[in-house]
Parts: C-alpha cells; sequence; structure tokens
C-alpha cells in the first residue's frame, strides 16, 4: 500500500521535523504496519528541460510511427523541430521539452540530431523519463495555464515521499490515506481533518433521468448498491494535484473522472465504478448473477467466461462490471463521454474473494472489497467522488441519487474491563490513560458501575474496525498505539529446572539412544490427526479424545490419542518408496481421558515390519511379540520400572492391536504408565495403510505424576569372566495362563533352588498348541541362564539346580513338566 506524504498532510497536520517520513517510517511498524520502502518523487535538478507549447505537427515522410513536431519555448524569434513517436498530444498541448545540452535521468544526453532524416532538436518527455511518476505510454501533458519557458524546477518545485506499507489482511481501513491518517493521529494527539461534502447534490437537473433506476437479485451477494447520475461532464485529462496523487500511489493517471474514482478509493477504501451513461443499454442497471458461459471483456482487454456463481453488474443487454472485481470496454468512461453514472456500493467478501480466484483477475477493487471494506461509508464515498468530479470535470447532478438496499448490520459494542487490560499487559495504568488512547482510535466509551465496585465499559466500534470484535482486540489497540516501548523494565524470573523435568529429559534421552542403537530410525510427526482415524480406532467416543474448536484443515482437527498411526503412516511411505527402512520410532505427546479426565502424556511408540523378507547374506533374527515385548520392557527400565515388575495381560479384540498377539501392562491410576505390546491387527493395516506384512509395534503412555517417583539409583557391576550355562524345559499348561506367570514362577523357584550361584534371567521362547497336547493346552518352552560370579559352574551343582527346581514346579503347581 503506498501512502503519499503530501496527500497525507491534508487530513493531519504533520510537523515537517517531528513528522518526518523518516519519523513516520519508525513509527509505523510500532503501530503494526512495516515500512517496506520509502521512495522520495519529483524532478532531479535538471537544467534546460522547459515548458512548451506544440505548435503544429505532421506525419514523418519516412516513418508511420513518428511526428513532426513545431515547438514553441516561449522565444518570438525561435521554433524547435522535434521529431516525436508519442500519440498522445494534440496541437496547442504544453509540455515538457528537453533542449540540446540537457541530461536526463540515466544519464540520457540531449543534442541536436537527425531522425530518418528530418532535424530534431530536442525531445518531448514523458513523465516517467523526468521521475515525475510512472506513465510511459505518452508525453507529458500539462495544464494549459502552465507559462512557456518555465523550468522543469521551478513547475514542479515541490517534492513528495512515498511510504510503501506492508498492512495485515484484517486491516482493511489502512489501505488508504484516511485509515493511516487515523492511526498516526491517534499515536501522536492530532486530529484528524475529515474533507467535507456538500448536504446534497440531489435534484439539479430535471430533465430526462440517464437511467430509470437499478434493479438488484443478487441482493445476498450485494446488499446496498447506489447510483448517482451526472450530466454534461467534460472528460479529458486530470488537473497537477490530481494526476500527481495519482501518480504517486503507482497507478497512472487516465482521464479527470476515472482519475477521481481512484482518488476516493485511496483516500476512503471505498471502491466506485464511472461507467458512461450513453452506452448503458435499456436504461437501467441489473446486479444478477451471471449466466453460465456469459462472457466480458474487461478492462484489461481480456476475453473472460464467466460462470453461474459469479454477480456482474449489467444492462438490459450484456454485463458490464464483474462485480467487486473491474469492469469492462462496453462502458468504460473515454473522452466521448458526457454523461456519467457513477456507482458506489457494497459486496460480500466471500463472494468477490471467490470471483477474483476463479478468474486469476485482481485489481484495487477486488483487494479491499474481499477483506471487508467499511459497510457504513457507502454515501460518504459517492459524495465526496461527486464533489471532486464536478470540481474537475463539470457538470450536473441528474435526480436524485438512486440506493437500492441497506448497509448490512455490524457489531458496534464490545465490553471492556479495565481490570483485564492490566492483567492481560501486566503493568499498572490509570483508567483514563485506557479511555484515552481508545478514544484516539475513534472508539467511544460508556462506563457503567458495577455492584461488586468494578466498572464496566462499553466500547462502541466504528464501522470501519470490523476487526474489534472481542474484548482481547481492545486490550491489543491500547497496548498497541499506548506503547510497547512503555512497558516498564523487571527482573525476569526464570524458573529452575524440577527433579521431574531433569528426569523427563534424561528418560528420554536414553530411550533415543537405546532404539537407535537396536537399528531403529527416529521420526518427527505432526500431533493432529483426521477424525475419521479417530472414529474408525475409539467409534463415537470422542470424550476419549480432544477436539479443535477452529481447526485449519477438517482432516487435521484432533489431537493425536497415539504414536502408532503416525508411524504406520511413516512405514506406508517408505514401503512405497522402497526405501527398505523398516524400524521406526517416535517420542512426543499424546492426548486422551485418563480416570474420565483428557490428559496430556508423555510416550514413546515404535513399530517393526516383522516379515522382513530382504535379499542378503545373512537372515535376520524374525521380529514377534516377544521382540516387542522386551523392547518395551527395556524402555520402562530406562524409565525406572523394573521389568520383572510388569504383568502383561492379553488384549481382547480391538480395532489397533491382533486379539491373542498383544498384551498390556501398567496401570495409570496406580504405577502413572501404561505399555501395549505386540501385533498389529493385520486386517486394519490392509485397510487402511495397504501394508500386507505382518507389523509388531510398541507404545509405553506415561503421566506426569510417573516422573515426580524418586528415581532408584542403579547398581551396576562388572561383565562376569565367567561362562554362562542354561537349561531348557517345556511346561504343559492350560491355555488360559499367561506366559508371564510361568516366568515369574519359574524365576522364583530358581533363586530358591541354586546356592552359591545366581539364574540370571527365565524367559519364554516358544509356544505349541495343537497335535499331541489335550485339548485346551499348551506348551511353553522356558529357557535358564545359570552363572557364578567366582568360578565356572559344574554340571552337577548346574543339574541338581535344575532337577530341584522341577521339583517345586511339580509341588507347588499344577503345571506339568513335558518330557
Amino acid at each position: 500500500m503506498k501512502i503519499s506524504y503530501n496527500w497525507l498532510k491534508n487530513y493531519i497536520d504533520l510537523d515537517p521535523v517531528e513528522h518526518s517520513p523518516e519519523i513516520l517510517s519508525e513509527v509505523l511498524p510500532l503501530l503494526g504496519f512495516d515500512v517496506e520502502e520509502i521512495e522520495k518523487l519529483g524532478p532531479p535538478q535538471l537544467e534546460h528541460v522547459v515548458v512548451g507549447q506544440v505548435l503544429e505537427f505532421a506525419q514523418h515522410p519516412d516513418a508511420d510511427r513518428l511526428r513532426c513536431c513545431q515547438v514553441s519555448t516561449g522565444q518570438a524569434d525561435t521554433i524547435h523541430s522535434i521529431v516525436c513517436g508519442a500519440k498522445n498530444f494534440q496541437a496547442g498541448d504544453k509540455v515538457m521539452v528537453a533542449l540540446p545540452g540537457a541530461v536526463l535521468p540515466g544519464d540520457f544526453k540531449i543534442k541536436t540530431s537527425k531522425l530518418r532524416g528530418q532535424p530534431s532538436e530536442g525531445m518531448l518527455c514523458s513523465a516517467k523519463e523526468l521521475k515525475l511518476g510512472q506513465d510511459h505510454d505518452g508525453i507529458l501533458i500539462l495544464d494549459p495555464d502552465s507559462p512557456l519557458g518555465t523550468p522543469l524546477n521551478e513547475l514542479f518545485s515541490e517534492g513528495d515521499t512515498v511510504l510503501n506499507l506492508e498492512v495485515t489482511p484484517n486491516r482493511v481501513d489502512v489501505l488508504c490515506h484516511l485509515g493511516v491518517a487515523r492511526e498516526l493521529a491517534a499515536k501522536f494527539g492530532l486530529a484528524v481533518k475529515y474533507p467535507e461534502v456538500k448536504a446534497s447534490r440531489e435534484n439539479e437537473s430535471r430533465g430526462t433521468p440517464l437511467i430509470s433506476g437499478v434493479q438488484v437479485s443478487a441482493d445476498t451477494v450485494c446488499p446496498h448498491y447506489t447510483a448517482v447520475c451526472i450530466k454534461d461532464v467534460k472528460v479529458g485529462p486530470s488537473p497537477k494535484w490530481l494526476k500527481q496523487a495519482i501518480e504517486a500511489t503507482g497507478q497512472r493517471s487516465i482521464n479527470n473522472v476515472v482519475d477521481v474514482t481512484n482518488y476516493v478509493l485511496h483516500e476512503t477504501c471505498q471502491p466506485l465504478h464511472a461507467f458512461d451513461a450513453a452506452k448503458i443499454r435499456g436504461g437501467r442497471l441489473l446486479v444478477r448473477m451471471a449466466g453460465a458461459g456469459e462472457t466480458i471483456t474487461t478492462l484489461d482487454e481480456v476475453k473472460r467466461t464467466l460462470t453461474a456463481d459469479m454477480a456482474v453488474i449489467a444492462d438490459a443487454e450484456r454485463p458490464l462490471v464483474v462485480a467487486g472485481v473491474m469492469g469492462s470496454l462496453d462502458a468504460e468512461v473515454d473522452a466521448s463521454t458526457t454523461d456519467i453514472v457513477l456507482e458506489a456500493a457494497y459486496f460480500e467478501p466471500t463472494s468477490v474473494r471467490a470471483t477474483s480466484r476463479q478468474l486469476g483477475l485482481t485489481s484495487d477493487s477486488a483487494y479491499r472489497f474481499e477483506r471487508g471494506i467499511d459497510p457504513k461509508g457507502v454515501i460518504y464515498a459517492s459524495a465526496r467522488a461527486v464533489d471532486l468530479i464536478l470540481e474537475v470535470a463539470g457538470g450536473r447532478v441528474d435526480g436524485d441519487r438512486i440506493e437500492v438496499g441497506s448497509e448490512p448490520l455490524t457489531i458496534n459494542e464490545v465490553t471492556l474491563r479495565p481490570e483485564r487490560v492490566r492483567k492481560f499487559i501486566g503493568f499498572e495504568v490509570s483508567d483514563e490513560a485506557i479511555q484515552d488512547v481508545l478514544e484516539s482510535l475513534g472508539l467511544s466509551v460508556s462506563i457503567h458501575d458495577e455492584a461488586d465496585g468494578r466498572t464496566r465499559w462499553e466500547v462502541s466500534i466504528p464501522s470501519y474496525r470490523e476487526d474489534l470484535r472481542r474484548e482481547v482486540d481492545l486490550i491489543e489497540e491500547f497496548i498497541r498505539v499506548y506503547g510497547t516501548d512503555k512497558i516498564p523494565e523487571s527482573a525476569v524470573v526464570a524458573r529452575g529446572i524440577s527433579d521431574q523435568d531433569h528426569r523427563i529429559y534424561t528418560v528420554n534421552e536414553s530411550v533415543a539412544q537405546y532404539l537407535t542403537g537396536q537399528n531403529f530410525d527416529e521420526a518427527f510427526l505432526y500431533s493432529l490427526r483426521d477424525p475419521e482415524e479417530i472414529k474408525f480406532f475409539f467409534g463415537e467416543a470422542s470424550h476419549q479424545v480432544l477436539a479443535l474448536d477452529n481447526p485449519l484443515q477438517s482432516d487435521q482437527s484432533h489431537l493425536r490419542p497415539s504414536l502408532i498411526p503416525g508411524l504406520l503412516d511413516v512405514l506406508q511411505l517408505n514401503a512405497a518408496r522402497g526405501t527398505g527402512a523398516t524400524r521406526f520410532f517416535e517420542r512426543g505427546h499424546v492426548y486422551r481421558a485418563v480416570n474420565g479426565q483428557m490428559q496430556e502424556l508423555i510416550s514413546v511408540g515404535f513399530v517393526i515390519v516383522a516379515d522382513q523378507s530382504t535379499r542378503q547374506w545373512r537372515q535376520r533374527e524374525v521380529a514377534d511379540f516377544y521382540t516387542a515385548r522386551n523392547i518395551a520392557g527395556e524402555i520402562l527400565e530406562l524409565a525406572g520400572t523394573a521389568s520383572a515388575k510388569l504383568s502383561f495381560q492379553p488384549i481382547e479384540a480391538c480395532q489397533l492391536w491382533q486379539a491373542g498377539h498383544a498384551a498390556e501392562a501398567g496401570d495409570f491410576a496406580k504405577m502413572g504408565f501404561q505399555a501395549t505390546a505386540g501385533l498389529l491387527n493385520l486386517a486394519t493395516l490392509k485397510q487402511r495403510w495397504d501394508l500386507s506384512a505382518p507389523v509388531i509395534a510398541g507404545s509405553i503412555l506415561m503421566t506426569p505424576k510417573f516422573f515426580e517417583r524418586k528415581a532408584k539409583r542403579g547398581r551396576h557391576s562388572g561383565v562376569s569372566r565367567q561362562p554362562a550355562t542354561s537349561k531348557d524345559l517345556a511346561l504343559i499348561v492350560d491355555q488360559s495362563v499367561l506366559a508371564g506367570e510361568v516366568e515369574k514362577a519359574v524365576a522364583k523357584f530358581a533363586q530358591k533352588a541354586t546356592q552359591g550361584f545366581d539364574c540370571e534371567g527365565v524367559r519364554i521362547f516358544d509356544v505349541y498348541a495343537g497335535t499331541g497336547l489335550p485339548a485346551g493346552k499348551k506348551s511353553l518352552a522356558v529357557t535358564m541362564s545359570f552363572r557364578a560370579a567366582d568360578r565356572t559352574l559344574k554340571d552337577k551343582e548346574v543339574n541338581t539346580a535344575f532337577e530341584a527346581i522341577q521339583k517345586l514346579i511339580t509341588e507347588k503347581t499344577d503345571f506339568q513338566i513335558r518330557k
């Protein structure tokens, strides 16, 4: 958004020192508007560039695109012959002439020469060549009253400074000079001078009306439409002040009527459009939806096809404007125009935004409409434009303003509590200071006393501030204008790292080191998941998971209750791309209900493709339930829970885990954690992730309270130099007996049976059920490892202990030893 410093001074009294462009470029970012560029406008100091007049011209005899001009610069006895390629001038026009000896910007030296055989004693200059604007389509046409021979730097003595602002999408009110003036006035304590408009321009002419009326059928897109008819205007070049203002915004001056509509847009933020009344067929305007396949040639000379969800302003035969976006060539105002119809309207932002995106067409109008202009600014902007058109183009207002619909309703009051302001900003400030800042922004404050002795403020919001809807918005406005530089300094009290935080960090790092050492790759994934996935795994029990109130995407609306689905996404991606990676883990937070209350849990999850049938010379160890259980146990050991105390219970049928091949241990209420390990549901893997190979996984969920326990000091000893001896045993048990129960029982008997050496571990390594076993029974293969710290064990003492273990099993349990 380009803001002219000279233009800005029309609305606030800016001191050239205290409020210089450089000072404004420092203040505006503090108000939330970054200054991307400061551009100096105005001609450089040039010699031999003066006002001239084209007396006559003729076509160049040897060049179709050149003209031979006779130009006077005010010297009675001197006429300059100049060859020019521009087409936008006529005999009698005043122009800027660079005479021989002049040096234009870019070190372009002017000298007497011949162009295609014709003498040329200078150059007729464009605004861009003299650094007076961006127009390079033709030469610069001056006011007819410009004195001949006047040097350029006398005629354009006053330069300008343009500030290019970056304005956030919610602050459409600042996309104009009045909006910026309001912001600066609030910051500097100045008054805003709004341009006065005449109370009424109606009924000045009473002839045949230019149009019979306006009919609005697309009232949801256009709830408020106005039109003013003006007769007998004289369309021509804009006066100097208007042309300079338009070019300061980076636009090209077109003619006085069109320039006024653009001027008011950059002044008030209200887009306008002027029709040539003579080109409106049928004598009325229609605001309607376009017909499917209907076409329009817009002002950029592109023929565009419309769809039925786009609004247009049309006459009886054809569309003349894509509503809120751009007009057409069919009714544009040009030099032949004598009567105009001036449109000012409010268009719904969503409709304009959708139309602009579909057509791939943007404009200054669309840029503002799609952000939501001031719904109550339509009449003021229209009246302001009428005043300016009558000033620069003459004419007479024809009849009453045509108005269809009314201003859309806006939120106009927000409740504010002064004590809430102080709590949010973190320091003491008086009620008077808060009120002064809010009122400087154009807000009015009504104070009400409450029964508890506090005060409640009802703040009336101007219609141009649609972004102020909540109490917190007003608090932000206060501190923005009051100034963050006024926040008193205070010492920052940093919280030390608690024992709990230290334990969480230590366990996290230990787990990562362990799993990477087990050939796992770590994944870092988003915490948001698809609601369809949540419903698939948890059913309709939405109380178990946490949903976002305002998700950015519909497929990322819930916080994840488990790490496993995300890790399966990673497996699917790597399988599709053939990376060969089959082991992944993640550390992170999950969110789910624990004992009826939603909690943020610390979690570790891992997945392994069980069928790793890669072609290699060394066969990999097959991953199974016990692999997952042992890894989960190791992770809990690192977190401070002895694996010997873990009792894994089988999981019933569910969507994620395979019934009979997965188990869980732990209890949130008593132990502060829950661990699940085993085979994932094969049908789910195929249905949702298209994974055919079996996958084993583990999930450990820990509450923050789990880490509040005092960490146990681990005891470490060197690796024994003595060899270990193992013994295997097969036990027949009921199908309902858990493997963990068998391990615990055998380990207990082994400790009793050994004297002078240790049983280092008991592990089940095989399960069998079928031929050769009674119905309802299964066989568990158990291996035991024995070792002495000071000697090599003899077969006799190991056998003695092994027999004692078998005797205890026979006497103390219902297990049968399989021979």
